[in-house]
């Protein structure tokens, strides 16, 4: 659920009384409207013209301008005009407080306590806290508490009410957001198509540096394969390893010549003929 998203139902009852209520009676409405738990949005409310009529009189036009306050104004607008407002009570104090914390959250993400504590006029940096605190559990702010570097780090924020003549600034801000937008993803675009382009260039390198290799290896494998056949020739001159085939070497290496059977078995047949003896009768 988005932050705030049940805020315009809280105002729906207020609405429904507001409708036939003038003078003293709105005036009234708005100051119970502006205290009410979990009311933070009030331009319906504002909208409506007995609410509208009540800026004609001089006795209740501060409590139309109480309203414009709690619907797009901060803290510090109560301080410079205080004197012309009706007092605030606990409720609406603390109130108007979120609500500017809020505002202050619009302009910036990183929000100083030395900040926070001179807009907000708090004492001391713990009942800060303790307000930061209370806002995030009213689903007004998201964000984290950063003791170390003394900030409030926000993530999300409510809406607030839009002021009157502040539609074209906001119109501006966020088409310089969509131009900005666009201009990253542009860039985006092209960084990924150079990205992939690099890749399929490495990967073509690689392949064709694979082709070189296994050519290398298969030229070396041939080189070794005829210095072993050359060694087992016995390095005969004049003959050229390549016009023998396997079989060749074999049968000249294996099969003796005839002439060395012939000496092989003359050497045999003098080795047995002194064992043989004449029997004597």
């Amino acid at each position: 659920m988005d932050l705030g998203s049940n805020f315009a139902s809280k105002l729906e009852a207020f609405l429904l009384m507001a409708k036939s209520l003038k003078g003293a009676a709105a005036a009234k409405l708005i100051q119970d409207a502006t205290s009410a738990p979990g009311v933070f949005v009030f331009s319906e409310l504002l909208e409506l013209p007995n609410i509208q009529e009540l800026g004609k009189t001089e006795q209740h036009a501060k409590f139309l301008s109480l309203l414009q306050l709690f619907a797009y104004k901060t803290y510090q607008d109560y301080l410079q005009h205080k004197d012309v407002l009706p007092p605030l009570n606990q409720a609406q104090t603390i109130k108007l407080k979120h609500l500017s914390i809020v505002s202050l959250a619009s302009e910036r993400r990183i929000l100083p306590y030395s900040e926070l504590l001179r807009e907000l006029d708090m004492p001391n940096v713990r009942e800060l806290e303790d307000l930061i605190i209370d806002a995030i559990y009213l689903d007004i702010l998201r964000g984290k508490l950063d003791q170390k570097e003394g900030q409030l780090e926000v993530e999300y924020t409510m809406g607030r009410d839009l002021e009157p003549g502040k539609l074209e600034a906001v119109l501006a801000a966020l088409n310089d957001w969509a131009a900005t937008t666009s201009e990253v993803l542009n860039t985006l675009d092209t960084k990924i198509g150079s990205i992939a382009t690099d890749t399929a260039v490495r990967k073509q390198a690689q392949q064709e540096h694979e082709k070189i290799l296994q050519s290398n290896l298969k030229e070396v494998h041939d080189r070794l394969k005829d210095k072993g056949l050359s060694a087992m020739l016995g390095g005969r001159r004049g003959i050229n390893p390549a016009s023998f085939s396997d079989r060749d070497v074999l049968m000249d290496i294996d099969e003796p010549s005839e002439a060395s059977k012939g000496r092989n078995r003359k050497a045999a047949d003098a080795i047995i003929k002194p064992l043989r003896k004449r029997n004597r009768f």
